[in-house]
């Protein structure tokens, strides 16, 4: 079954048409960003086995099998697997579908749980992270929109965001610590965290000017209103007692 409802919230970021909001010159840079923060926190597992909740979508599917990972996608119906068949094939991927919220995996069986594009629009988000952490041998990744940001004008910019990127849906916004508090729970402590945009992503994808955003979102982080104010979020977190 590939439908979008909460339990299957990993279906429509796994699609084509999702893709297609990451495509050219500012969707790259996305994604760019995205990859080498995530790549920054990986560094101390070396080689290390990582399940990729939810991550149908591939956006950092290429970059970890190039830093020798070792991944396991994991979605939530079969059709999710579609954006990441080919590395599937070649054998330098693994694909595994079943309940978000019940993961099919002994605890502490990865080294590393990786999820992205999947906590804002999963009902249950609370038992998502607590399976994530059960599963983690050492760290969880995730990324969260953040309420001390731009996203607390989320429901009057829903209209234009909805304009200029057409598929999108509506998510849950956050306040930071309200996930470090449910992770905490589950033993984890929060280790390293990466704020990518002071600019909502939407404004960037209606500028169309790659050059223009990098260099505004560049004296933005230098003068520390990103680390601040921005969002999306990539959280760190590593078990306290491994």
């Amino acid at each position: 079954m590939c439908s979008s409802t909460p339990e299957h919230a990993d279906v429509e970021t796994a699609s084509e048409a999702y893709a297609r909001r990451f495509t050219g010159a500012v969707g790259a840079w996305f994604l760019e960003t995205q990859q080498s923060a995530t790549l920054h926190m990986l560094a101390p597992y070396r080689a290390a086995t990582l399940l990729d909740v939810g991550g149908g979508h591939g956006q950092v599917t290429a970059a970890l099998v190039a830093g020798g990972y070792r991944v396991t996608v994991f979605g939530s119906a079969e059709c999710c697997r579609r954006r990441v068949e080919p590395f599937v094939a070649a054998g330098t991927c693994r694909f595994e579908s079943g309940d978000l919220l019940r993961l099919p995996f002994p605890a502490r069986s990865y080294d590393v749980v990786l999820s992205y594009r999947l906590l804002p629009h999963v009902a249950g988000w609370r038992q998502l992270l607590a399976e994530l952490a059960r599963v983690a041998r050492h760290a969880v990744l995730i990324d969260v929109p953040t309420r001390a940001s731009v996203n607390r004008l989320a429901p009057w910019l829903f209209a234009l965001k909805k304009r200029v990127e057409g598929n999108t849906r509506s998510f849950r916004v956050f306040d930071e610590q309200e996930v470090v508090e449910v992770l905490e729970s589950a033993g984890l402590a929060a280790d390293d965290r990466y704020a990518q945009f002071l600019l909502p992503m939407a404004l960037h994808r209606a500028l169309r000017a790659p050059a223009l955003s990098s260099t505004s979102e560049r004296a933005f982080r230098a003068v520390g209103a990103t680390a601040r104010f921005g969002s999306p979020v990539i959280l760190k977190f590593v078990r306290r007692h491994p």
